[in-house]
């Protein structure tokens, strides 16, 4: 069963690929078809891991051997890794199913389906690796469908550059993550997780040089792996690839946010927590940074108005959350939350994709508004998703995020209390942002360019996957709480670094109260202002518009990249093309060849005059020449 979960992807990639001379339908339902069946597959062997603990390392192949040294190509099954094959093939299938309908009048739905399923497999062999060398190859592999997907709809230049910028980015973090890599191997002499993680002790107060100084290796390997995630997850400072990513089609921003690339930076930091446990000082990096992700993100999706870069800076504050959460040690708590911020976060953008369907592919929420009776389904399920979203009592992000907090508040570190406070203020901006958007959308005065009879609700097949959607963003986080992160669960075994902390009965009742008061206060909050009395911030905006500027211009991080980094390249680069390309290369080169040649030929037509002299006068140089070649040899 391992091998058809993971090949069955890879299969629909190659065969919907030619689906043009198969037919439109044909490579739609195929596909959908297979990547179910694998989603099927995924739940039997989670299912079969808790029940009947059956775990094993499935060998495809023995991909390298040279000397001691072996890696293999195989299918690892461990609970982290069938938790994550269940998110994965999960969220893929119900994306693939959404896709007929939402792509029903693209003329390439053969490629679409093909570049999904392809993802899918990626990340599939990512999160099923039992070495680091296999994880880089399925890393390399999101991210080359990323650009595929990303940039879709090559003939938009703003797809073109999004996608770019999505895979430049991404090799900053992957040049770190290949460097860790390399310690690992250079040090340990094997890639193994198993093999590395029980080498660890011993290298524990080993040291290297790094540009004179002593720097701890493990230290040094969690802050390279660390940088690898940071690029793939969008952390702060490598997150400004991920806004831009929208430009492709919806589904894609569904699949990469909710169960694929982004989720493979948490999905590291977790695996590697065996390693991590050693370097007091990565941790709290990775915390910290996860602390400054996750306002940052929440700060600048307050004040945007397309409703799908909403939702994308909601996921890297979510993001945020995960890693401040593995910061503080509680990694079986980051996976909780990636777990339930796979269904309603997919829930969110699937629910996004019909709203700018029923509005004719806008996505500006102050061109929409008061059309919640006219798209009745799709309303109900965004507003489900966005209760789990802002983690309103007893529906999954509720459980996930609360226990973010909480976690972090009784770590008894000086950083888990920072992270427990931004983690509390960061909840009450995401739900400040979230019923933005929602009462934006579908409430208030219809303010759109078409007239609001073409408004129309989604067809079955979009909004049956929006109804699955539904149900994990409902019922996940109450099921899964206990098995995932109650404190007599074995669940998690070894595969990953278990956290038993303190008894909860220590979290005060008044800190177990203050996120859910503030996120409940904030709707009708956000009600008054946004529908009732948006005069009030019309006004706030006014007076404080170089904070909201700031804010709208995302911290204008990306104007300072273009400042610091892209345009002194480009005058670098530009240099070295003239004068050097050009200048030198291209003038002595190729150009100064054929010039040569054609001022030689040019000579050479001079000759042919006609007069028997010139002839002769050809002739006598030519011999001249042949007589002193065989002298001088």
């Amino acid at each position: 069963m391992p091998y058809f979960l993971i090949f069955l992807p890879l299969i629909s990639a190659l065969v919907t690929y030619f689906g043009k001379f198969l037919g439109n339908k044909f490579s739609q339902v195929f596909s959908s078809f297979l990547i179910t069946v694998s989603a099927v597959i995924s739940v039997i062997i989670f299912y079969r891991g808790l029940v009947f603990n059956e775990y094993d390392n499935h060998i495809i192949f023995e991909w390298i051997r040279s000397g001691e040294f072996i890696a293999n190509w195989s299918i690892n099954i461990d609970p982290l890794s069938s938790v994550m094959l269940v998110v994965v093939t999960s969220v893929s299938a119900i994306v693939h199913i959404y896709s007929i309908g939402y792509m029903s009048s693209d003329p390439h739905k053969p490629r679409f389906m093909s570049y999904l399923s392809l993802f899918t497999f990626a990340m599939l062999t990512l999160v099923a690796s039992d070495n680091f060398l296999q994880l880089f190859f399925g890393w390399e592999g999101v991210g080359l469908c990323s650009y595929l997907l990303i940039g879709f709809w090559y003939k938009r230049e703003t797809a073109n550059n999004a996608a770019i910028k999505a895979f430049i980015v991404n090799r900053i973090g992957d040049f770190g993550l290949a460097i860790g890599i390399f310690l690992i191997f250079y040090f340990f002499g094997t890639i193994n997780y198993n093999e590395v993680f029980t080498l660890i002790p011993e290298f524990k107060s080993e040291t290297i040089d790094f540009l004179g100084v002593k720097i701890n290796l493990i230290t040094v390997i969690c802050f390279s792996l660390f940088i690898g995630a940071m690029g793939k997850s969008a952390q702060f400072l490598l997150h400004t690839w991920l806004p831009d990513a929208m430009e492709g089609p919806t589904p894609v921003s569904a699949l990469i946010h909710a169960a694929t690339m982004v989720t493979a930076g948490v999905f590291l930091v977790v695996k590697c927590s065996p390693i991590y446990e050693y370097s007091t000082q990565a941790l709290n990096f990775v915390a910290v940074v996860g602390m400054i992700t996750a306002i940052f993100a929440a700060s600048i999706a307050l004040v945007q108005n397309d409703i799908k870069k909403i939702i994308a800076y909601s996921t890297c504050s979510q993001l945020g959350y995960m890693f401040f959460a593995a910061g503080v040690g509680a990694y079986q708590v980051a996976m909780f939350h990636l777990f339930t911020h796979a269904f309603f976060k997919a829930l969110l953008f699937l629910g996004a994709g019909s709203v700018i369907h029923a509005f004719n592919d806008e996505q500006d929420i102050r061109n929409m508004g008061g059309v919640w009776k006219k798209i009745p389904m799709t309303c109900a399920l965004m507003l489900i998703g966005t209760l789990a979203l802002t983690g309103f009592p007893f529906l999954s992000g509720f459980y996930s995020k609360d226990a973010i907090i909480e976690y972090a508040y009784i770590s008894g570190t000086k950083v888990g209390s920072y992270a427990a406070f931004i983690g509390i203020i960061t909840a009450f901006l995401t739900s400040v942002y979230s019923w933005r958007l929602f009462f934006k959308t579908f409430f208030g005065d219809y303010k759109g360019k078409e007239k609001i009879d073409t408004i129309h609700e989604s067809p079955m097949v979009m909004l049956i996957p929006l109804m699955a959607l539904s149900l994990g963003a409902l019922f996940s986080g109450y099921i899964f709480k206990d098995l995932f992160i109650g404190l007599s669960s074995k669940f998690w075994q070894d595969s990953i670094f278990f956290l038993n902390l303190k008894d909860e009965h220590t979290v005060p009742l008044w800190f177990l109260l203050t996120t859910p008061i503030l996120v409940t206060t904030a709707i009708p909050v956000s009600y008054f202002y946004f529908i009732k009395k948006p005069e009030i911030l019309v006004s706030f905006k006014k007076t404080n518009y170089p904070l909201y500027n700031f804010l709208l211009n995302k911290w204008y991080i990306d104007e300072l990249y273009e400042s610091l980094i892209v345009r002194p390249i480009k005058k670098i680069g530009y240099f070295f093309w003239k004068k050097g390309d050009v200048g030198v290369i291209d003038r002595f080169g190729p150009d100064g060849v054929s010039r040569l040649i054609k001022n030689l030929s040019n000579k050479a037509t001079k000759f042919q005059s006609g007069f028997i002299y010139d002839y002769a006068f050809v002739m006598l140089i030519g011999l001249s020449l042949l007589i002193t070649y065989f002298i001088i040899k």
